[in-house]
C-alpha cells in the first residue's frame, strides 16, 4: 500500500502541468524559495501523519548552462519508519533563460527497494529528446531514449514551468495534456481544471483561496482521478494542499510554511 502511496505523494507538485517553455522565462518564483509540506496517511479512518517534504530552489548551472536548480527531499517520520522507510531526494535543473529542463534525477529510497532515476534533455529542430536511465538496487539498468515533437517534462521542470501560466480565462472542464517522464519512459497526461475553492490547513488553521485542479491518468482505456489539488490563487502559484484518492485509502500533503516567495502571499485570507 505504501508504495502506491509514495508514487502519488512524490507527484507533490506535479500540480498545474499544463504548459511548455516560452522565449523568455517571466517567472513566478525566484531563486530562494522554500516550501515545507506536512504528510498524512489514511489508516482505518484515522489520519496519521507519516512525514515531510521540503522543496527548495536556487540558482546554479548545468554544462554551462545558468540554470534554476529545483531539490524536492522527502522524509517518513520516526513512527512511519517502523512500518516503510522513506528517503526521496529529486533533483532538476531548468534553463534560467527559458525554463526548458536540461537534467533531472530522483534517488528513492522506498521500503528495501533503491532505485535511481535520470533523464538528460537535448533540443533539436524544435523537438525534445530525452534520453532516460532507469538503475535498480540489483544494479540492473533500463536505457531509454524518446524524441517529441512536443516539450517533454519532469515532476519537477513541469512545476516550474506551470506556474507562469495565466489562468484568469481558465473555465471549469478545461483539460489539458502533456508530456512528463519520471527517468522509466515518457507518458501522456492530463489536468483538469475544476474552479476554485477556500481550503483550510490541517494543525495551523491557515486559510487560502486556490485552484482547484484534478490530475488523471489513463488505465485500461479508462480515465482515474488520482489527485485532487489545491493551488494558491494569486500570482505565486504554490500548491498548499494536494489529496490522493488510492484504490486501498487515501492520502494528503499540507503547506506548512513557505519563505522567499517572489510576490506577495494574496491568497491566504
Amino acid at each position: 500500500m505504501t508504495t502506491k502511496i509514495l508514487k502519488h505523494t512524490t507527484i507533490i507538485l506535479l500540480l498545474l502541468a499544463i504548459t511548455t517553455a516560452s522565449s523568455k522565462a517571466q517567472t513566478a518564483f525566484k531563486a530562494g524559495e522554500t516550501l515545507q509540506y506536512s504528510l498524512y496517511y489514511n489508516w482505518k479512518f484515522i489520519w496519521v501523519k507519516a512525514g515531510s517534504a521540503t522543496m527548495t530552489i536556487t540558482r546554479s548551472s548545468f554544462n554551462n548552462t545558468p540554470t534554476f536548480l529545483t531539490r524536492l527531499l522527502m522524509r517518513g517520520s520516526q513512527k512511519a519508519d517502523n512500518y516503510f522507510v522513506l528517503r526521496d531526494t529529486l533533483m532538476s535543473h531548468v534553463a534560467t533563460d527559458n525554463l526548458r529542463p536540461l537534467y533531472y534525477k530522483k534517488n528513492d529510497i522506498e521500503g528495501s527497494s533503491h532505485r535511481k532515476r535520470e533523464a538528460w534533455y537535448h533540443y533539436s529542430d524544435n523537438r525534445c529528446r530525452a534520453i532516460q536511465r532507469y538503475t535498480r538496487k540489483d544494479g540492473s539498468v533500463t536505457n531509454k531514449d524518446e524524441t517529441h515533437p512536443a516539450q517533454i517534462h519532469d515532476m519537477l521542470s513541469i512545476l516550474l514551468n506551470a506556474r507562469n501560466y495565466n489562468t484568469s480565462q481558465w473555465k471549469p472542464g478545461k483539460r489539458i495534456n502533456f508530456l512528463m517522464t519520471d527517468g522509466n519512459g515518457v507518458k501522456n497526461h492530463s489536468l483538469i481544471y475544476r474552479g476554485t475553492e477556500k481550503i483550510k490547513i490541517r494543525n495551523n488553521g491557515t486559510k487560502y483561496r486556490c485552484l482547484k485542479l484534478s490530475f488523471v491518468e489513463k488505465r485500461n482505456n479508462k480515465e482515474k482521478e488520482v489527485i485532487t489539488f489545491y493551488v494558491s490563487d494569486d500570482s505565486n502559484h504554490i500548491p498548499v494542499r494536494l489529496d490522493m484518492n488510492l484504490n486501498f485509502g487515501s492520502a494528503k500533503a499540507f503547506l506548512t510554511n513557505h519563505s522567499g516567495l517572489k510576490n506577495p502571499m494574496k491568497a491566504q485570507y
